[in-house]
């Protein structure tokens, strides 16, 4: 089965949960297993609050108002992209986040992703800027998928 879908979402906060609930529903649909839908939608939240939190306009024309999300179930895999219109990251977050100091409450999401998923890339979007967060896992499927029923 193959199914793939993008949103186009404001940055704003409520946009978060709405793209895991469209992931989780995917994945529900489609059988996979649940503790596997579990942590690909923690790691799209985290993707999902540093573009809304991070993914701002620096002055350069555009619309900084909006991300984007698509998601990918190809046969065995899943692969999530995070893009954003901001400024992108550092050249050393790309290639390695650093964990948050202790006591911080906030850097820890792209770690988070890291651990939760398969394969990640975090860089910045050639040629247009913003960053761009894409992150794959290999599926489980339930033993009894309730697609075949409904």
């Amino acid at each position: 089965m193959s199914i793939w879908w993008s949103l186009h979402l404001r940055r704003e906060a409520a946009s978060v949960p709405l793209a895991r609930r469209l992931l989780l529903g995917t994945m529900e649909s489609a059988g996979v297993d649940p503790d596997v839908s579990y942590d690909l939608s923690v790691a799209l939240s985290e993707a999902c609050a540093n573009a809304v939190e991070h993914g701002g306009d620096t002055g350069r024309g555009g619309s900084s108002e909006a991300y984007r999300v698509t998601a990918y179930l190809d046969g065995e895999k899943c692969r999530i992209e995070v893009a954003d219109s901001g400024p992108g990251f550092a050249r050393t977050q790309a290639v390695r986040p650093a964990p948050a100091p202790v006591g911080s409450e906030h850097g820890r999401g792209l770690c988070l992703i890291q651990e939760l998923a398969d394969h990640v890339h975090i860089g910045n979007e050639p040629g247009r800027g913003g960053a761009v967060v894409r992150f794959d896992k290999i599926l489980k499927w339930k033993s009894d998928p309730s697609l075949l029923t409904a």
